[in-house]
């Protein structure tokens, strides 16, 4: 007995458990071939989609011979952020899954995973350690972004913080359901290969949910507004959902505590399959009640999501149910164009909006012919008017119309000028293609060789 205790008081390693995973995971990821692939591709990905932003962005300001006064609407986060981020996205699909599966798969195949499981650390805190790490490693090649934003301001633009940090946190999400998508795959599968291949799988399955709701609509569009591609467009448009936050943090964790159900070796396939079952279910009822969450903000400066502020108050005024009857095709440009100047603003000002698409085909080429094909009728209080136009313009028009209400008089102070700027990405290839790599490849070597 007294031999026992002196060995646990005196013989225990100083360091806690916690910070021993943690050094090890970083060291793992410092010698991850992966994770300097991903470092290395990312610089020129952003750099790709920063030069041709900007440069298109110089064009329409102004730069080469366009007319003056053309880029007087421009902004930023559309006509640079958006695009420059994307390669981001493209790193989060296409090469971050890798890393993880590394990270988390390595472990079952090298064994390292019985040397681990002996400390006496709750399973998900192991998983969490490595999902820590690896968006540390997120953050690293995050820096091929923020170098564009710093190059944007040498050229003198404008930079709203607001809706860069609005486009960061997107991404941000966007990565950390990637790394729990792919620590599930590669704990429950024997083999990385296989965890890859369920992995893009189950990505490639979101953007076929996202063509189908393209077509056919209905429960598919309702489907593809909460998959990872709508969630980061929204927020490139400086557009932050609660509810798809909500969703997002829901799914990270549900994958992150599944990764940790089947890194317990030595417990029985069908009772983790079992506990699995109920995370997966209790996931499930956690993303059906965030989709009631009605909490929005939107960080654009030009306030390209809503309504302007004076049209919002009138608006939430209005207490009598509207509904909104739309005999417009899923391929129908004026179905988009309803539903993105006008019906996702309504909804997220008027609780009680019902808004409903008819239409007998998916392409409506040939209901044009029908007499009530492209008519929008709108239902406010028993109150009905039909009209064809889908700008905001048009649709604020009617339903003051039906409200009785005058129209809020617009407030100069409060229109978006934008911010021109015609000026050629100077710099951005050698800093991209150049500096990037090269740096990348110095840091590899170097860090390598203090781990190896």
């Amino acid at each position: 007995m007294f031999l026992e205790t002196w060995k646990r008081y005196f013989l225990r390693s100083p360091r806690s458990a916690w910070s021993w995973l943690l050094e090890k995971e970083w060291r793992e990821l410092v010698v991850s071939r992966a994770w300097w692939v991903l470092l290395a591709a990312i610089g020129p990905l952003v750099g790709v989609s920063f030069i041709s932003a900007v440069r298109t962005y110089a064009e329409v300001s102004g730069l080469g011979g366009t007319a003056a006064g053309v880029g007087e609407a421009l902004s930023p986060l559309v006509g640079v952020w958006a695009p420059t981020f994307s390669a981001c996205e493209l790193a989060a699909v296409f090469l971050l899954p890798f890393v993880a599966i590394r990270q988390v798969g390595g472990d079952q195949q090298s064994g390292a995973l019985k040397l681990e499981v002996q400390h006496r650390m709750p399973a998900f805190a192991r998983i969490a350690a490595k999902a820590g790490v690896l968006l540390v490693g997120w953050f690293v090649a995050f820096l091929a972004p923020v170098m564009a934003v710093i190059l944007w301001k040498s050229y003198g633009g404008s930079v709203y913080l607001p809706e860069l940090a609005a486009i960061a946190a997107g991404h941000v999400l966007n990565a950390g359901l990637t790394i729990a998508l792919a620590a599930a795959a590669a704990s429950m599968t024997e083999h990385p290969s296989t965890a890859a291949i369920v992995t893009l799988s189950i990505t490639v399955g979101t953007w076929i949910i996202s063509f189908i709701a393209a077509v056919q609509g209905g429960i598919w569009e309702s489907m593809a507004g909460y998959t990872p591609t709508a969630m980061v467009a929204a927020f490139e448009n400086g557009l932050v959902r609660m509810e798809m936050v909500l969703i997002a943090l829901t799914l990270i964790f549900g994958g992150l505590a599944v990764a940790a159900v089947w890194t317990r070796i030595g417990i029985a396939a069908r009772r983790r399959l079992g506990e699995s079952l109920m995370f997966g279910a209790l996931v499930i009822v956690l993303v059906a009640a965030s989709t009631l969450v009605n909490k929005h903000w939107d960080l654009s400066e030009n306030r390209m999501n809503s309504f302007s502020e004076a049209d919002e108050r009138v608006l939430s005024q209005l207490q009598m149910p509207l509904r909104i009857e739309a005999h417009l095709a899923p391929e129908d440009p004026r179905r988009a164009d309803l539903e993105r100047n006008a019906a996702s603003k309504l909804r997220r000002v008027m609780p009680h909006l019902q808004v409903e698409y008819i239409s007998a085909t998916s392409i409506g080429l040939f209901e044009q012919t029908s007499a009530h094909y492209g008519e929008i009728w709108y239902d406010l209080g028993g109150k009905k008017e039909m009209s064809r136009i889908t700008t905001a313009d048009g649709v604020l028009e009617t339903i003051y119309t039906l409200a009785g209400i005058a129209p809020p008089p617009e407030d100069e102070k409060s229109i978006f000028r934008g911010h021109p700027l015609a000026v050629p990405p100077k710099g951005a290839a050698l800093a991209f293609y150049g500096l990037w790599p090269g740096g990348i490849i110095v840091a590899g070597v170097l860090l390598r060789r203090r781990r190896v």
